[in-house]
């Protein structure tokens, strides 16, 4: 183009493609293809940006109360590293403020593959609202899946007679937090403040129904579309439905330095 419009200055030309100058002398056509390719990428960065746009809020409020007379469950995770999908699920409960209220999520997390199996937003604390997540975690397990270990902190929910027996049921073992310390349910917390931070503290809901509706798109969004560099920058389905483990030796990052509870853990 440049030999067929020499009328027209090559600064000129190279704005009408979106590459500077400077791309096309040192890079010639693999400058520009690459910079195609990276404005590509841009440009469906800022879409998913816009869409659910992140921005940090610090708000901590107690969903957790251990202060009560059912039982309680040992630590059965300080030193274990799952190496494959359905190893070992970790729980949480969290709190999101809405416009005018205030709703509760329920999570379930496959530690191994980071992905949500089951999730629940409900008005209330009650146990019965954090089996709903524990049974859309429960819809897909196999039965081959007979070494599953479910982690969670001693809230009330979880030591809920219904909840435990619901988890022996498929004989699943019940694993506990001993101390109270956010770092032995690391996981679960750091996906809390995922979901909340990247997803949905920067919408304005008034309703239940719209709550729903929202966290369903922020879940499908973190599984299927946001890569973890933990897990090779896959996404959490990638990781849960390959069908071969991946080495976790590489990819699990150690969450504890100095007092290890529960090693490996992942960072994004």
């Amino acid at each position: 183009m440049k030999n067929n419009f020499q009328h027209i200055g090559l600064a000129k030309l190279c704005g009408w493609f979106g590459i500077t100058r400077q791309a096309y002398y040192q890079n010639s056509w693999g400058g520009i293809l690459t910079t195609f390719k990276e404005a590509a990428v841009l440009q469906q960065v800022r879409f998913i940006r816009n869409f659910l746009l992140v921005k940090n809020r610090k708000r901590r409020i107690q969903t957790t109360n251990s202060y009560h007379w059912l039982r309680k469950y040992p630590n059965l995770v300080k030193e274990f590293i799952p190496t494959a999908i359905n190893q070992l699920w970790v729980s949480d409960i969290t709190y999101w403020r809405l416009k005018q209220s205030h709703v509760y999520i329920s999570l379930i997390t496959d530690a191994y593959s980071h992905k949500i199996v089951g999730f629940h937003v409900a008005e209330t604390l009650e146990a019965t609202e954090t089996i709903q997540a524990l049974k859309k975690a429960l819809c897909n397990l196999n039965e081959e899946n007979a070494q599953l270990i479910h982690h969670s902190d001693r809230g009330l929910q979880y030591c809920s007679h219904a909840y435990v027996k619901l988890l022996q049921d498929y004989n699943i073992r019940v694993s506990m937090t001993e101390n109270g310390d956010p770092l032995e349910n690391a996981i679960a917390e750091r996906v809390n403040g995922i979901i909340k931070g990247e997803y949905l503290d920067t919408y304005n809901v008034s309703t239940i129904e719209e709550a729903k509706k929202l966290l369903q798109t922020a879940i499908d969004l973190y599984n299927n579309e946001r890569p973890h560099l933990s897990i090779g920058n896959l996404t959490p389905t990638q990781i849960h439905q390959a069908k071969k483990p991946i080495k976790t030796e590489k990819l699990w990052k150690n969450y504890y330095r100095k007092q290890p509870t529960f090693v490996n853990q992942f960072q994004d």
